[in-house]
């Protein structure tokens, strides 16, 4: 799973800018009010909300503006026209890419969306082209220092699917969406806060970028995509080598 390791990288290090920027709380709350639209707004009751909650809480969200957003959802008040859409396309030299967007208006969305991938060298794709591709998880990474035994220790009883080793030697707890907020639980009551925790949609296998222009190609057409204020996440299934990450801090 190194792929992983350095795709979360770079979207931990975005999250920071766009945390700077204010940006990411327009996404939060929209996230937050759909979820508890969707699922009832009962954190406990909905594992969606629950992560969303938790991401809120992670970027110092006041509780106040969570339980608003909450509200706004679960009263099925404002927000109601707003709805969710994924679109799938290739990125530069075919990389797959999945983009979850909340929309009133799907024309729009779709034109800014295609107009990204055109001018980076992607191309939008058609329902289904790349989505078998991925697929959703929780993921919680752990502290330096964490052994096997004691991530399995905590969470066992929580059912986590798989606990991986990243290419970093941090450990990976791998949970289903439903179980998600029953991990993150266990983990706490153990003592072991996450590094980070998300539930996201993840590739099942991951294409090897090793060309630092091609790199920087891939990374223009995320920061296009995900700075559209419709767009709520970018997913792709590059995995950058170390010499591109290096390129990326610099």
């Amino acid at each position: 799973m190194a792929g992983h390791s350095k795709w979360a990288n770079i979207k931990h290090r975005k999250a920071a800018q766009d945390a700077k920027r204010g940006k990411i709380f327009t996404k939060l709350i929209r996230e937050l009010t759909v979820a508890a639209r969707q699922g009832g707004g009962e954190p406990d009751d909905n594992p969606r909300l629950r992560a969303a909650i938790d991401k809120a809480l992670a970027n110092n969200m006041t509780k106040d503006t969570i339980q608003r957003a909450v509200d706004r959802g679960a009263g099925n008040g404002d927000g109601d026209d707003m709805e969710e859409v994924v679109y799938e396309g290739y990125g530069p030299e075919g990389v797959a890419m999945l983009v979850e967007a909340m929309t009133d208006n799907r024309n729009r969305t779709v034109s800014a969306v295609r107009h990204a991938f055109n001018k980076h060298g992607g191309n939008l794709g058609t329902a289904g082209s790349v989505a078998f591709m991925f697929h959703k998880q929780g993921r919680l990474t752990l502290p330096r220092g964490i052994s096997e035994e004691a991530a399995m220790e905590a969470t066992l009883a929580a059912e986590p699917e798989e606990i991986e080793r990243l290419d970093d030697g941090r450990l990976e707890v791998v949970t289903s969406p439903q179980a998600f907020g029953a991990v993150k639980d266990a983990l706490a009551a153990a003592g072991i806060d996450p590094d980070a925790s998300d539930v996201g949609l993840y590739p099942d296998n991951y294409a090897a970028i090793d060309d630092i222009d091609l790199g920087r190609r891939i990374i223009k057409l995320v920061d296009m995509l995900e700075d559209l204020d419709d767009v709520q996440n970018v997913y792709t299934n590059a995995d950058f080598s170390d010499a591109i990450m290096e390129a990326l801090e610099e």
